[in-house]
């Protein structure tokens, strides 16, 4: 992971300018991250400390969190034992991938307590826990540990506070020239991995750096550039960069990296670089924490629509045969001297072939000859009308799975704040019942929903619905009959509305671009985006939410551009 020991080292060092600073308010949005508003020092913000077992991390956050009713039991101690706290110290342990964060705070007495808060930032084994420094006691973490779970340590109310094993590696800022060669002639591998295995806070991605600045020149080279990197770490000289690779991976590093090719930002800070590099990835990852139960029903609800639509088809094909039923009995009826009760089947003359070829047609032994006749025309009547039926049923099922569609690529675009809407839509539509203890009491909608706007190169706003409830506002509500509006061709996606009647061809181009990027073809090229005003687009009687049709529009081609979505300046409204 990008998230080693240097990069921890330039975040604590940056967090220095917050000793002294109180901690006004605490908040555990989800499972894994608690964000402290700390205000004083001449600095106000949110720190995010997160425990997350895929994304680790530590830095100041713009996010917006949305926070549970009722705070989780770790949130509820940390109010008890930090919250009005001081900030006394931010330390690193070494260069290893763990932060102390020491808490002044009086207690129920008014006595002034020392409080911990350990933060251990090792992938999926990530924790954080407060701890009485005193006595080293434990007094909770967010993720419990037991002895079925470790051997080694245990993470629980009451246990004492061990450290995570720091399987003998040194620290690297105080390496000598000679142990480091000799380190290195005896190890067997790469010596990349040579220096992961060695040293604390060194991860696969800075070895390689280090690695490829000495050139393959030999040792001496080697500890050279070892040397030079944690000299400029000791300093806190950092160049904290992120570098997007052709493949489209993304990487962060505390220094400047040399030996990875591709789009590199460089930032004033390691905060700033990581609440970049996370910002998108979190909250995807946090969508897709709280949608597994829907994205999961959604698809076995399209799947089952998928197989409904086979057996309707071939249902169907037997349908398009019933003609044949009703030449045989109209055959059958002309030729009824030929049949006897008791047959089996009787060869015939096909008087609508030009040829009268003799056919079989198999007969119910048990039936007059009139009847057998009129069994064909019975099936004839019967595929008849239940051709009528199939078609009905075929475009009901197409017009599910078309819907399901729609909401599953809702859940792709969707941020936390979008979740409800989508709930809230399916419940109305009758595909979830209500959570909770309220149900069949019925909400309160609210009288519009909050859209993203962004402002194209010219000036003009652009509103994007990201699910069906915010496309039907934008579409039927928000939209001006002169406004144009925008929908990839045939593919789910959003609604786009440019709100003017005049305007360029960047503003039009950014808008497609818009459209294609919130739509299943996001990965695509070349997506085709119709455009029309929203004077020819309107909702059928009964339909349902996000579905419309639409005239007279024309068509764009537009590549999905995620660097340009993100440089549009954009507003939730």
């Amino acid at each position: 992971m990008s998230l080693d020991g240097i990069v921890i080292r330039a975040l604590v060092h940056e967090l220095q300018d917050c000793v002294g600073a109180r901690i006004s308010k605490i908040y555990q949005p989800t499972d894994n991250e608690i964000v402290l508003h700390i205000r004083g020092q001449g600095m106000q913000g949110r720190l995010l400390l997160s425990a997350h077992p895929s994304m680790p991390r530590l830095h100041w956050t713009e996010q917006t969190w949305d926070n549970p009713a009722e705070p989780p039991m770790f949130c509820m101690l940390l109010r008890k034992h930090c919250e009005g706290g001081i900030i006394e110290s931010i330390r690193q342990d070494g260069l290893e991938r763990i932060v102390w964060i020491d808490v002044r705070h009086r207690d129920e007495l008014g006595d002034f307590t020392l409080k911990r808060l350990t933060l251990e930032l090792m992938g999926r084994h990530s924790n954080l826990a407060l701890v009485d420094p005193a006595t080293g006691v434990i007094h909770d973490g967010i993720r419990h540990v037991t002895p079925a779970l470790s051997s080694y340590r245990v993470v629980l109310p009451g246990a004492r506070y061990i450290a995570p094993p720091s399987h003998d590696k040194r620290d690297p800022l105080t390496e000598t020239e000679a142990r480091f060669l000799h380190t290195m002639e005896e190890s067997s591998g790469s010596e990349a991995q040579a220096l992961v295995n060695a040293y604390t806070g060194f991860s696969p991605l800075a070895a390689r750096e280090i690695v490829h600045r000495a050139g393959g020149e030999g040792l001496d080279k080697l500890w050279q550039a070892f040397r030079e990197a944690m000299l400029d770490t000791a300093r806190h000289q950092y160049v904290p960069n992120l570098v997007q690779t052709a493949d489209g991976k993304t990487v962060f590093s505390a220094f400047k990296l040399t030996h990875v090719t591709g789009e590199e930002r460089i930032f004033s800070t390691m905060h700033e670089c990581l609440e970049i590099y996370y910002r998108d990835k979190a909250q995807r990852d946090l969508v897709k924490q709280r949608t597994s139960d829907l994205h999961r029903f959604l698809m076995n609800e399209k799947a089952k629509n998928e197989k409904k639509l086979v057996k309707l088809e071939e249902t169907l094909e037997e349908a398009r045969e019933a003609d044949q039923f009703r030449r045989i009995g109209e055959l059958l009826t002309a030729q009824l001297h030929l049949l006897s009760r008791g047959d089996v089947s009787v060869r015939i003359t096909d008087y609508y072939d030009e040829d009268q070829p003799l056919i079989d047609v198999s007969l119910d032994p048990l039936l007059t000859p009139t009847e057998n006749a009129q069994r064909y025309f019975r099936k004839y009547n019967k595929l008849k009308n239940s051709k009528a039926a199939v078609e009905e049923q075929m475009a009901a099922a197409r017009g599910e799975i078309e819907y399901l569609e729609s909401v599953l690529q809702g859940l792709e675009t969707a941020t936390p704040r979008d979740i409800e809407e989508i709930r809230e839509e399916l419940t109305e539509q009758g595909y979830i019942r209500e959570r909770g203890g309220k149900r069949g009491v019925r909400k309160k909608k609210k009288d519009a929903p909050a859209v993203l706007c962004f402002t194209s190169s010219e000036g003009i706003d652009i509103y994007v619905g990201k699910n069906n409830t915010q496309n039907d506002y934008v579409t039927n509500r928000l939209g001006q009959p002169s406004d144009t509006w925008l929908h990839t061709k045939d593919i789910p996606g959003s609604h786009v509305l440019i709100r003017s009647v005049e305007f360029g061809e960047a503003t039009l181009h950014e808008a497609a671009t818009l459209a294609a990027y919130f739509s299943k073809a996001r990965e695509s090229g070349n997506v085709p985006v119709d455009y029309t005003r929203i004077r020819n687009v309107r909702k059928p009687n009964g339909a349902k939410p996000g579905y419309v049709i639409y005239e007279g529009q024309k068509t764009l081609y537009v590549t999905p551009d995620e660097a340009l979505v993100q440089q549009l300046p954009s507003r939730v409204k």
